[in-house]
């Protein structure tokens, strides 16, 4: 072989080998994302994924914001200020139907509320038949699907419960400490804290119920309870390859929470200091934790937004979304 052809080959292997090393170490196509959502169970999974970096495929780094309810959220969307959130699967719906191609990736909690008393004998929303309920919730999806099992519950006959706004959840905390409250629908974690702090304190509070289980049977037609997943932001939903990485990567921090329920509280207790690991721990065994995506969930979801649409239209905009809105 002659040394000027030699050359040309060396050359040409050099110009070869560095496109191939370029194009494995090229630059992903996001310099950063941030994920969101509130301090409950279906937020664990996100920040897992941003511990792991899982996207690295695609982003350069992930970010998590922390939220502190549906108004905020619904800002903080509208900014163009979070990527990817947890929400309740209202109000990506709602979203939808006024104009924004938001796009629901998933839903992986199916029973996250619980009914919390200092009556043993109350084990469910039957039970509270005549009696005051305290409830932080308004006009947001806990809120309405109390309202929805509620008005089933008077339609069957029993007495109306009367609902007790609160200021927030730790007003209802507050009173269900000291005896000013006797019945209480709170969230994952904060179930478990409140519970845990009540045996510190020599308080008697029982775990009652959970939501998902009365509304199996007050609704065996619309028997699950999807209430909450992940969405994509306006900006980003167009981006299908992305969508699929996030919904892939949600499902297996989801998956290792359900596994590793201890480590997952420890990680969690670093991002969210003012919850105990104990409490966070115990959030994640008590919640049903189950990562599908939206589209497979369809029919699952058009029942609820349907049951929903009868009674609070504006819950979702008044109408079901049309397919484009189930992602990834």
């Amino acid at each position: 072989m002659s040394f000027s052809r030699f050359r040309r080959l060396l050359t040409g292997f050099i110009a070869c080998s560095a496109v191939l090393l370029g194009g494995a170490q090229a630059a992903p196509r996001y310099p950063s994302l941030t994920l969101a959502g509130p301090s409950s169970v279906v937020t664990y999974p996100l920040i897992h994924m941003v511990e792991t970096q899982a996207l690295a495929e695609h982003v350069g780094k992930l970010e998590f914001r922390l939220w502190q309810n549906p108004d905020q959220l619904r800002v903080l969307l509208a900014k163009k200020e979070i990527d990817y959130s947890a929400a309740p699967s209202t109000v990506p719906a709602l979203m939808f139907n006024k104009g924004e191609t938001v796009k629901l990736l998933n839903i992986s909690v199916w029973g996250i509320l619980w009914l919390v008393s200092r009556d043993p004998q109350v084990r469910s929303f039957a039970d509270l038949s005549g009696q005051e309920l305290l409830v932080p919730f308004q006009r947001d999806l806990p809120a309405v699907l109390l309202d929805t099992l509620l008005d089933q519950q008077r339609s069957a006959g029993l007495e109306p419960v009367r609902l007790r706004r609160t200021r927030d959840v730790q007003d209802a905390v507050a009173l269900m400490l000291t005896g000013q409250g006797r019945h209480a629908l709170l969230l994952e974690p904060m179930v478990s804290m409140l519970l845990s702090r009540a045996k510190e304190q020599g308080v008697a509070l029982y775990r009652g119920d959970s939501l998902e289980q009365a509304w199996r049977q007050a609704f065996p037609r619309q028997a699950e309870l999807p209430q909450a997943g992940i969405m994509a932001n306006a900006h980003i939903a167009h981006d299908t390859e992305l969508n699929q990485a996030v919904e892939r990567a949600y499902a297996q921090s989801a998956a290792w929470c359900q596994e590793q329920p201890l480590a997952c509280a420890q990680m969690v207790h670093r991002y969210l200091p003012q919850f105990p690991v104990p409490a966070i721990e115990s959030a994640i065994r008590q919640t049903r934790l189950d990562s599908r995506p939206a589209l497979q969930l369809r029919p699952q979801l058009e029942a609820l937004y349907g049951l929903l649409g009868n009674t609070y239209p504006q819950a979702i905009g008044g109408r079901l979304p049309d397919v484009g809105f189930y992602g990834p």
